[in-house]
């Protein structure tokens, strides 16, 4: 993209805002401008906009989520009275309107998420794009955000070696630090809390995590278990999870065995549950129901019937319809003697114990915890220790799981702090 080099000269700022990262959240904000009369340019580390985004659409886009508001809040944890705030002002119900203001329509799925119509993410964004250029929105692709100038200039390095940008205000909207190559590698901590800014620590979410304590294993599925079954999913099976706290966690869905673990929507649900509780007592166990439309006394019968000259595991097939990487975690957890006795096989099978060791790395998560601490920005969003610099998107201190909850706030917060910004620059006027 051939964009003019930004002005930088004492007598008048190169704009009104300058807006780093074209994520979501930072592309929400520049629109929000745009429409309001300012002058916004975008600064990009990585040579085209919003990546994750794109990444996130290859299986469909999920943009939302249709359940009612109220449920909708509490997705998001210790924070959900913070984000309250802005969900009310623009929610699912905004989004699903933006998007049909781009010329798409949407629709609910059986889950209740919604999509676009087509489930694509690349023309919802080309769209968004070309609006946004008419709007009079500047791009800078390949320019990475590095800090501040000596009298307080947003510093870039592009290709053409170092920009400095005169603006009336600053938004950094980076991302979290998951999936560096796609441009959220979490660089802007140290840049932040060097200035003063209280940032939480960066913690995966959404993430996947390692097994441990399988037959004596420290971590791990055995290599049989692992080469039968990794990449092969848990489909309809209820995990239920208590913590050292006492919080709980129910839900049936799926989940995928992976080479050293678990990882998949079901999985994530409750990851953030099963994180903190690894980092305070070194471990989270849960459990599995691999048949939850049976009941407990139903398994018990079927498991306890004479199996004659069957194998075991042709009886179960048989008689529960359970195999393949089902009956495979039952002999992975309880071992041939285990499988032997029926009774405690049959209490197994509607309570497979489970304990995880340790989350994947943070750049495997599909997002990110920690962060800019709301405490640390006023109520328009702008960092108390740095006047004019605000904070939008995922490097905010909140979470969610996936069903459309991450992307919505992530765009709320956006219009929240474009919002912030309209007001600060008309006290400054004032």
């Amino acid at each position: 993209m051939s964009v003019p080099e930004p002005l930088m000269t004492d007598a008048e700022p190169a704009c009104d805002v300058a807006v780093v990262g074209a994520g979501p959240a930072g592309l929400m904000v520049a629109e929000q401008l745009a429409k309001a009369g300012l002058s916004v340019r975008v600064f990009e580390a990585k040579a085209s906009a919003a990546r994750k985004f794109l990444m996130a659409g290859k299986g469909g886009l999920n943009l939302t989520h249709s359940e009612e508001f109220s449920r909708f809040v509490t997705r998001f944890g210790p924070r959900s009275g913070d984000l309250a705030a802005w969900l009310e002002k623009w929610g699912a119900d905004e989004l699903r309107a933006w998007v049909r203001e781009l010329g798409f329509d949407t629709f609910v799925g059986t889950s209740g998420r919604v999509f676009p119509a087509d489930m694509k993410a690349a023309p919802l964004l080309r769209a968004w794009l070309v609006r946004m250029k008419s709007q009079g929105v500047q791009f800078h692709m390949r320019h990475r955000w590095t800090g501040w100038s000596d009298d307080g200039r947003p510093v870039f390095q592009a290709e053409s070696g170092r920009v400095e940008v005169g603006c009336k205000a600053l938004v950094l909207a980076t991302g979290g630090g998951s999936w560096a190559r796609l441009g959220s590698d979490g660089a802007w901590v140290a840049l932040l809390q060097a200035r003063g800014v209280d940032v939480a620590p960066l913690q995966a979410a959404n993430c996947g995590f390692d097994v441990g304590g399988l037959q004596g294993r420290d971590a791990g599925w055995s290599e049989v278990f692992a080469q039968r079954f990794a990449g092969q999913p848990f489909k309809s099976v209820v995990l239920r999870f208590v913590d050292d706290l006492g919080r709980r966690f129910e839900r049936q869905g799926e989940f995928v065995a992976t080479q050293t673990g678990v990882e998949g929507s079901l999985v994530y649900a409750v990851s953030s549950l099963l994180r903190d509780c690894i980092a305070r007592q070194g471990d989270a166990r849960f459990e599995l129901d691999l048949l939850p439309q049976w009941s407990p006394e139903r398994v018990q019968q079927e498991v306890l019937r004479p199996r004659g000259s069957r194998s075991l595991s042709s009886h179960l097939k048989g008689r529960l319809g359970l195999d393949g990487i089902k009956t495979g975690l039952l002999y992975e957890v309880l071992g041939k003697d285990g499988m032997a006795d029926m009774q405690r096989l049959a209490s197994t099978i509607k309570a497979v114990p489970l304990t995880v060791v340790a989350p994947r790395p943070i750049d495997e998560a599909i997002s990110t915890a920690g962060g800019v601490r709301l405490e640390a920005l006023d109520a328009r969003g702008m960092c108390t220790a740095l006047p004019g610099v605000f904070c939008a998107g995922e490097m905010l201190d909140w979470e969610a799981p996936t069903g459309g909850y991450l992307l919505t706030a992530c765009m709320s917060s956006g219009v929240h702090v474009a919002q912030g910004i309209l007001d600060f620059l008309q006290a400054g006027r004032d």
